[in-house]
């Protein structure tokens, strides 16, 4: 049933595209960003941040319009280019630590999200998303893909390996040495094929992006209402994708750490705890846990395993069974009296590829009182939660891979 078509992308010259090509701009520091800025003119950073011609923060509407002229300014001086034809995309990422992702680029459907044949597993913020829908309206183009799932599929995969016995388009590997791997498909044949593929799953999951794509929802309702003459085949019905096997999904955890117990000795919060939990005090031996409703707590100098206490633990859907919303629902609300995981500043998330180390770290340093880490959620509960039109804790993912912007460009 999903529909992904193949899009009209526009595309780095192969010989800028490891030079334009960034991670997203919100995940650098300022020093990175203005190393970067200083020494490579081609960034796709200058786009995102186009005050530093000006040597100004610019923020708001005029920062939009400036991004779209930066963009365009790219594509006066051949940087970028659109492709002649609609086409799918094979891109395969390697991190440092060899694991591969490969996945197809394509367009999806506002349609089928609206359906609920794309299904999600977070909640969006509304100032987030009317912020990014704006931003939408106003540079015509979007440079950073939605990440999505399907089940494995032999078709596909078949396609996948065939086409990386072939040359690539681009080739590169970054500084933080990711290499990738880049195909053009414009083959009318295997377009259907893979078009095909997709139409006959009942359903694909949003594994990150859910901002993005729910903002592509929004700007589609907006545009429509506009336009006098809507078809419903313009480009603004779909949204840049990145489509990927579920068994090529990377889950990790985030940890939480708290500033305080909430008014307790460390002792009365260990009491309380132990009506939830088995609690082993294992002092200075680092804890990671292997299975879900483990946890690990880092407190005062020593490192805890707990393990839930089933008998006294209420399990009534797919969402209360989840490591996020058990520490939520037995320790961080009732005894540390966090109600809002969103916005309580006495609540830090670090994921969990920094582990527990990072955590006793900054505790030791006396920025945090206590610190907890999980198992990682699996991609068969993220999607039965979907599935059941339930919303994970926020940061209860951290997901793998992680996508460079302005390497496939969709503009509506």
């Amino acid at each position: 049933m999903p529909k992904v078509i193949p899009f009209q992308a526009t595309r780095p010259t192969r010989d800028k595209v490891g030079l334009i090509a960034s991670k997203p701009y919100e995940t650098y520091t300022k020093a990175q960003v203005e190393a970067r800025l200083d020494n490579n003119p081609f960034s796709f950073l200058h786009i995102a941040n186009p005050g530093y011609k000006y040597n100004k923060e610019i923020s708001g509407k005029e920062r939009f319009s400036l991004v779209k002229n930066r963009f365009e300014e790219f594509k006066e001086d051949g940087s970028f280019r659109q492709d002649d034809k609609p086409c799918y995309y094979l891109h395969k990422i390697i991190y440092r630590n060899e694991i591969e992702f490969v996945g197809f680029v394509g367009a999806a459907s506002t349609e089928d999200y609206e359906n609920n044949i794309i299904r999600k597993h977070e909640d969006t913020l509304t100032e987030k998303v009317e912020v990014f829908t704006e931003y939408l309206k106003t540079v015509r183009f979007n440079a950073d893909p939605v990440l999505l799932t399907y089940p494995d599929n032999e078709v596909l995969d078949g396609i996948s390996k065939k086409l990386m016995q072939t040359r690539p388009e681009y080739e590169f590997t970054t500084t933080s040495r990711e290499t990738h791997h880049f195909w053009v498909i414009e083959d009318t044949k295997l377009q259907e094929q893979i078009q095909k593929e997709f139409e006959v799953m009942e359903h694909i999951y949003i594994a990150d992006g859910h901002h993005r794509s729910s903002s592509s929802i929004d700007l589609k309702q907006v545009l429509q209402a506009e336009n006098d003459h809507h078809t419903g085949k313009e480009a603004y019905n779909f949204f840049m994708g990145f489509f990927i096997p579920e068994s090529h999904l990377r889950i990790h955890e985030f940890n939480r750490l708290v500033k305080d117990l909430n008014g307790l000795s460390k002792d009365e919060f260990l009491i309380k705890l132990d009506e939830q939990f088995k609690i082993e005090n294992l002092k200075q031996n680092y804890y990671k846990p292997k299975k879900a409703h483990h946890f690990s707590m880092y407190l005062d100098g020593d490192f805890y395993e707990l393990n839930l206490r089933d008998r006294n633990y209420d399990f009534n859907d797919a969402l209360s069974r989840l490591d996020a919303q058990i520490l939520f629902n037995t320790i961080l609300k009732p005894i540390l009296g966090i109600q809002d995981l969103r916005t309580n500043s006495r609540l830090m998330y670090s994921q969990g590829q920094k582990d527990m180390a990072f955590v006793k770290g900054v505790i030791d340093k006396g920025e945090y009182q206590v610190g907890f880490g999980m198992y990682p959620a699996s991609i068969e509960e993220m999607k039965t939660i979907a599935d059941e039109g339930m919303k994970m804790p926020p940061k209860t993912t951290y997901i793998e891979p992680k996508l460079r912007s302005g390497i496939t460009i969709y503009e509506f």
